[in-house]
């Protein structure tokens, strides 16, 4: 199921992420990341504060620049494994889609869709390379080791709307 889109303001967070360049579909690369993710958190002693995410940065399909990572406390420096950043307050459509991950494109095409039919610009920018988002996200409410039941896994797909 995949909510109707809304607009919803949204506060600055500080990140700790791994930066990958994936090609769809990426689904066997993410168990390594997230443990690279996880150990490099450990390493610096710092916890997650809120869900994990996917951070769509560079969109020219199948090819995607994203970044995976989760909110912490504080902003930190970045470290040999880790990128960090605050990702930003604003304005940004949104839908949530609830059951197995394989209904995320539909979640991300019916938001981009209703973003069209609507008037609703993206803060991005298209370049030779593809789009660029200033914050586009799938935020994972829960996952597999909390809800065992793929119909009730809650995913957020977010992005940030031009000011």
């Amino acid at each position: 199921m995949i909510t109707a889109p809304v607009i919803q303001e949204r506060p600055s967070v500080p990140y700790a992420a791994i930066r990958r360049c994936v090609t769809l579909p990426f689904d066997d690369e993410i168990p390594g990341i997230l443990h690279e993710l996880f150990a490099g958190l450990a390493s610096q002693g710092l916890t997650p504060a809120g869900p994990l995410f996917f951070k769509h940065n560079v969109i020219a399909m199948p090819d995607i620049e994203m970044e995976f990572g989760v909110p912490i406390a504080e902003p930190q420096p970045a470290t040999d494994t880790l990128i960090t950043g605050i990702l930003p307050a604003g304005r940004f459509g949104e839908v949530i889609h609830r059951g197995p991950y394989d209904g995320l494109m539909e979640a991300n095409a019916k938001l981009v869709g209703w973003a069209r039919d609507h008037g609703v610009v993206w803060d991005s920018q298209t370049h030779s390379d593809g789009e660029h988002f200033a914050c586009r996200l799938e935020i994972y409410v829960n996952g597999p080791d909390d809800e065992p039941a793929p119909l009730k896994l809650e995913t957020i797909v977010t992005i940030k709307i031009a000011d």
